[in-house]
């Protein structure tokens, strides 16, 4: 039988502590008991870990054998702000698929009640990804930056091995031939927002050596292109 998981709150090498909700959830729906054992990501490792107290507030752990887990997509994601239900249903789901990062990116495109909303949501973001590793059984939260500006997004992504661009413009060469062609597994990939990319954003991802790809033929909401590409990308990084 599987056993629950739980990512902890707190750690130290040997212990560590479910807090707030997670606890109040092990002690009055769970109804856990010193003894009972669970799956525990702490200190970025799951562990069989054994329960030695429990309360509403807090349920702490002792932390036993280090169990085997699968790593994460080495796949960053830049992606352009769009409708905030949208984008964190694509949020979850990326995390859901094993992505590592995400880099929300104020777009010339981005509408301007959500590029000034933006920031105040980082952190529903990163409570939507903690979530959905959680659900997924992941080992690993994927980081969600603050949302940052083009330039600094690609000049930060110089040093990245292979970077891709989903672009409508582009008919030839296709998110699976430059995956397969790239020289490393260390991949970021950027899809922009409702409209797409200007002119002048595309010159700068030329200026940047992005190579933009097509998804095929169709035209694809940002949410859909999301999924799209790290299900591709996943059978060539993984």
């Amino acid at each position: 039988m599987t056993r629950r998981r739980f990512i902890a709150d707190t750690s130290t090498p040997t212990t560590a502590s479910l807090l707030g909700d997670q606890a109040a959830h092990l002690a009055r729906v769970l109804r856990a008991t010193p003894g009972q054992v669970y799956d525990i990501v702490a200190n970025g490792f799951l562990h069989r870990a054994e329960i030695t107290s429990v309360s509403e507030n807090e349920v702490l752990f002792t932390l036993h054998e280090e169990l085997e887990t699968d790593a994460a997509l080495p796949l960053h994601l830049i992606l352009a702000i769009f409708k905030f239900d949208h984008m964190e249903w694509a949020i979850e789901k990326a995390t859901e698929l094993g992505i590592a990062k995400i880099t929300p990116v104020l777009a010339r495109r981005t509408e301007k009640h959500l590029a000034q909303s933006a920031l105040k949501r980082s952190e529903r973001w990163r409570r939507i990804a903690l979530e959905a590793s959680k659900q997924s059984r992941r080992t690993t939260i994927p980081e969600i930056s603050n949302p940052t500006a083009l330039q600094q997004t690609l000049e930060q992504e110089a040093t990245t091995p292979t970077r891709i661009l989903l672009s409508e413009t582009e008919q030839t060469t296709s998110l699976t031939a430059a995956l397969t062609a790239a020289q490393s597994s260390d991949t970021a990939i950027a899809i922009g927002p409702e409209g797409g990319w200007t002119p002048d954003e595309m010159f700068l991802f030329t200026q940047h050596t992005w190579q933009p790809v097509t998804l095929g033929p169709r035209i694809l909401r940002a949410e859909t292109a999301v999924i799209a590409a790290i299900a591709i990308a996943s059978t060539h990084l993984s």
